[in-house]
């Protein structure tokens, strides 16, 4: 038996020695295997594209040099909102016979207001201590850095709703931030952060950007931070109607480079890595890449942070007119001779429109002497004006062409900016403010107040359970008329602050309090 054993063995050594033999054989070019597996500081050329340089001359496309230049501007964003339900004290507390322990419950005041109400069994601190508000993440996306003094830009609807926002930089480093300003017509915010030496991107003119040209995509996809993606502008000037803002703008640039949920708010930049766009969406039935993505051109960023910083709010400026595509279908109904151009369907009577003469039916083909095919065009260029700015209009009208001049107007028909005041307050609420219409408040039998009209990440969110539409009459039980009253209770108050007021749609007055920092 041993015998046989050891003639098999003998017999599989030869068969191996043969098998190998004849590969090398076969192979007169390859290594033996045991030296196929070593490894090479050869490099391996990997560049098979190529593209014109500046000067026109053919070189392999190389990412590497704008990936470099662009990744440490391209921040990771986390937004928190308090959790509804787990430790909050005002929730747990909502059926207390006090009305301050609700009021004061998430004050600096709410230790002297935490004491049980009658029939409770008293709880050890450490119990009290779980039911302060937590703070659970809710969602990420990207932003990009445009100045050394950290404003950051980043979708709205990356930071809507939030209650705090965390920012980390690509070297790991995290800050909190502050709301600046936001603008849902274009689903861009500004936001700040305290911090020094920052790495920015710098904005350039996106009518210069050009169908087919290399592009790359920089953000957080899947919280992935710092992922690269490249492809080509697909196309420019694409209305997807994802914006359901009542003067919602779009005329996005549109890039097959992979875009996906956390992209939001993320650079889209060109070789030279330049700020051409600020990824914002995604064409999808499954909600991940599927081909196509979309940015807000660089050239409506700017306007917007311009205005945001400028006036605290966007200045938008406004035609007054209803407008659709010219296509052949459209002018054999309505008998044009074009195929191209903007019609308006519908001028708003008294608006900037009618008041210089522009009439329905009419063809838009122009504005400021820069041709418009499509809606989305025409929605660019005006967006990208103040009220009180003049704009050129050329049309078509009955076969003939004419050049009207309109003096834009903003949403309530006026023709001046206005400038928010009281930012830094404000900023710190987390709240824009106006004084309730005289007509509503007597409708309220009330004399006065200050409705909250918009609520964002600030004390007001974080601190209490106040609700949009919320009409300020007190501050810590002094009357307010104008938001300047309210403003200058509040711009040098230290401690905690109690709010009086009523909601239009809920009976009986409600109190909100909160602290404000030294």
């Amino acid at each position: 038996m041993k015998k046989t054993y050891f003639i098999s063995a003998i017999i599989a050594f030869v068969v191996s020695l043969t098998v190998i033999s004849g590969f090398n054989y076969l192979n007169p070019n390859k290594e033996n295997l045991s030296k196929v597996t070593n490894t090479t500081n050869d490099k391996v050329n990997t560049k098979v594209l190529y593209a014109a340089n500046t000067e026109g001359e053919i070189v392999p496309l190389d990412f590497t040099k704008t990936t470099n230049k662009v990744l440490d501007a391209v921040v990771h964003i986390q937004v928190k909102k308090k959790n509804p339900y787990q430790g909050n004290r005002s929730y747990q507390y909502r059926q207390l016979p006090d009305p301050f322990r609700e009021f004061f419950d998430e004050s600096p005041f709410g230790n002297f207001f935490q004491q049980p109400y009658r029939g409770q069994p008293k709880e050890k601190n450490n119990e009290q201590e779980q039911r302060v508000p937590e703070l659970v993440p809710m969602g990420t996306g990207s932003g990009v850095v445009i100045n050394d003094k950290g404003y950051i830009i980043t979708n709205n609807h990356v930071i809507d709703d939030a209650d705090e926002i965390e920012v980390t930089l690509h070297n790991n480093t995290t800050y909190k931030a502050a709301i600046v300003g936001t603008d849902p017509s274009t689903d861009l915010a500004l936001l700040q952060i305290k911090a020094n030496d920052l790495t920015i991107l710098p904005l350039v003119n996106s009518d210069d950007v050009e169908v087919g040209e290399w592009v790359l995509a920089v953000g957080n996809p899947f919280s992935l931070n710092s992922t690269v993606t490249a492809g080509i502008v697909s196309a420019k000037a694409r209305n997807i109607n994802i914006n359901k803002d009542k003067f919602a703008v779009e005329s996005f640039i549109q890039t097959d480079a992979a875009i996906n949920p956390g992209n939001s708010g993320g650079a889209l930049v060109n070789l030279n890595g330049d700020l051409i766009g600020i990824n914002t969406a995604i064409a999808s039935q499954t909600g991940t890449y599927n081909g196509y993505g979309f940015a807000v051109p660089s050239n409506i960023v700017g306007k917007v942070v311009e205005d945001l910083l400028n006036f605290g709010v966007v200045q938008r400026g406004l035609l007054g007119i209803n407008i659709t595509t010219l296509n052949t279908q459209l002018a054999n109904e309505k008998d044009i001779d074009l195929t191209q151009g903007v019609y308006v369907a519908n001028v708003q009577e008294e608006g900037a429109a009618d008041k210089a003469g522009i009439k329905q039916d009419d063809v838009i083909i122009a504005i400021d002497k820069k041709t418009v095919n499509t809606s989305p065009e025409l929605q660019e260029l005006v967006a990208r004006k103040r009220p009180g700015d003049p704009v050129e209009i050329t049309l078509v009208r009955n076969g003939n062409k004419k050049d009207i001049t309109v003096i834009l107007e903003s949403s309530t028909g006026t023709t001046k900016v206005k400038k928010k005041e009281h930012q830094k307050i404000l900023a710190l609420l987390g709240a824009n403010l106006e004084e309730l219409d005289k007509k509503i408040a007597k409708d309220l039998n009330i004399e006065h107040g200050i409705k909250i009209t918009e609520l964002f990440a600030g004390k007001l969110r974080k601190e209490t359970e106040i609700k949009e539409g919320f009409i300020i009459t007190h501050v810590d039980g002094r009357k307010v008329k104008t938001v300047d009253d309210l403003m200058n209770a509040l711009e040098n108050k230290q401690g905690g602050v109690l709010l009086e007021g009523i909601y239009e749609d809920i009976p009986g007055k409600k109190y909100y309090a909160f602290g404000l920092d030294s």
